[in-house]
């Protein structure tokens, strides 16, 4: 298991049965490739925002859009656009489009900076209102798509490697927010709660760290349940790495129903169950075909029959000097036990660590943990212009990374983010030329994590409490406004 301390997955050594021989096991080829050269490369990075497929699809929608100065490609973009920096407000916006940032995608005639006369950015905010949800969803599907086009991974043993996990954001209780993602209240707290806080379920690639697919609904709604979402697309030739939370037979089922593979960890207690059932002793070393019959109590996703699912329960003791040693129980529907061996499986697991660091950048570098929204509609926007930005972000990753045959793990996310920031910036009033652009990729595949030569020391699990200079809020601010009218009145 990888340190959770450590932004790199170190290796594990594998206790095998003590009457078998483990064979090598050797660890998942993460770098890239490309058939593109760079010049090509900056024409192929143009095509992430869907200008020839937008049109066709907001001719599926019900809305009927006609010319204004904020056209949807312009809107989508801006949205973007306020993601990839640090200024999130829409007056960020209007600066940007004021100054010529988007003049480049205004249609034939009066550009968009000499339209726009005022600093409201009404115009803006009503454009996103405006803009469905579906032509989020369907650009986010097509960065993903166009990363995988333009960079070669190398496949583990002929399947490509998804990572799912889940995640919360949070917002204010403002209009419709409330209804859609009510305040979480724990079960130990008396007191009023104020943050309203969404589920978010994402699927991500291993080779390239792109956001393939993401759910959001309200806490209520488990990470199951927004995992089955995901899985309504068919996923051929994908292999799926979860961990214990989505070692349940409903996942199984839907990856099952979706075409692609399963390799999730479980809990020792439906571990055991299931091998009670299959008639096998739980045991380290165990490596037995089983078949996942649903319980009464296991919830099947909508649409689908609740038949059983074949595959292998794995049980494997990792072993590493300085640490515990840790027992894995895995179910994977790779029945074929000489092609896909345990060790291998194992080893790929412990890759898994790799989509925590991809939600830390996405909540912390693309600031998506609080989101500043009004509307239930605008939250799950904001979500998904985050995310494209950030599969922006991976696909100028991924081409440094293949342009140098590295792995894009070992280079630095927040450095890549800002030279791409920078060069859009300056190139946005005029075409980019090729020279500024293969120093762009020159420069984000020289910007690598450092490597450590010191082991790190454990950390405690704990934060470091802030002193603040006023006191924490507690009820509604229409009461303690009255509080404190009365207080000044009385004194």
């Amino acid at each position: 298991m990888p340190n959770p301390k450590s932004k790199h997955s170190p290796k594990c050594k594998t206790k095998p049965h003590p009457k078998t021989k483990a064979p090598p096991v050797t660890c998942p080829d993460l770098s890239l490739r490309t058939r593109f050269s760079t010049a090509k490369l900056l024409q192929q990075f143009h095509k992430l925002l869907p200008l020839t497929l937008l049109a066709s699809w907001l001719a599926l929608t019900d809305k009927e859009f006609y010319l204004r100065a904020f056209t949807p490609l312009i809107t989508l973009w801006y949205c973007v656009f306020q993601r990839l920096g640090d200024n999130h407000h829409l007056s960020g916006v209007v600066a940007d489009a004021r100054a010529g940032g988007a003049d480049r995608f205004s249609p034939r005639g009066k550009p968009l900076s000499r339209r726009l006369k005022s600093e409201a950015t009404t115009s803006f905010s009503d454009a996103r209102q405006r803009l469905p949800l579906e032509i989020f969803q369907k650009t986010l599907w097509h960065t993903a798509a166009q990363i995988a086009s333009c960079v070669e991974a190398a496949l583990w043993l002929g399947l490509s490697v998804a990572l799912v996990d889940g995640s919360t954001c949070r917002m204010r209780p403002f209009g419709d927010i409330p209804e859609h993602f009510p305040p979480h209240r724990p079960g130990n707290c008396k007191k009023q709660p104020y943050w309203c806080v969404a589920r978010v379920v994402g699927m991500v690639c291993l080779a390239t760290g792109a956001m393939l697919d993401s759910a959001m609904g309200p806490l209520k709604a488990s990470e199951q349940a927004l995992c089955a979402l995901l899985l309504k697309r068919p996923w051929e030739k994908w292999l799926l790495v979860c961990d214990r939370n989505f070692g349940v037979s409903s996942v199984a089922r839907a990856t099952v129903a979706a075409q692609a593979h399963l390799l999730a960890r479980m809990t020792k207690a439906r571990a055991a169950k299931l091998a009670g059932l299959a008639g096998v002793s739980l045991a380290a070393g165990l490596d037995a075909l089983v078949t996942w019959h649903p319980s009464r109590h296991d919830q099947c996703p909508e649409g689908l029959e609740p038949t059983p699912v074949l595959g292998r329960l794995i049980v494997i003791c990792l072993e590493r000097p300085g640490f515990r040693q840790i027992t894995l129980y895995l179910f994977t529907t790779l029945v074929d036990q000489q092609t896909y061996s345990a060790q291998a499986l194992a080893q790929l697991y412990g890759q898994r660590w790799q989509i925590e660091l991809c939600l830390r950048y996405i909540k912390v570098q693309m600031d998506l943990g609080f989101l500043e929204c009004h509307s239930a509609d605008m939250v799950r926007k904001e979500w998904l212009s985050g995310l494209i930005a950030y599969n922006i972000i991976r696909w100028s990753m991924a081409g440094a990374a293949a342009l140098a045959q590295i792995p894009v793990q070992v280079l630095s996310f927040s450095r890549a983010r800002e030279l791409l920031l920078g060069w859009c910036i300056r190139w946005s009033a005029r075409r980019p030329s090729l020279h500024s652009w293969k120093l762009l990729l020159h420069r984000i595949g020289k910007a690598r994590l450092p490597k450590r030569r010191k082991r790190r020391p454990s950390e405690p699990r704990a934060i470091r409490a802030f002193q603040k200079d006023f006191a924490k809020l507690e009820g509604s601010r229409e009461t303690a406004r009255q509080k404190l009218a009365e207080t000044c009145a009385n004194s």
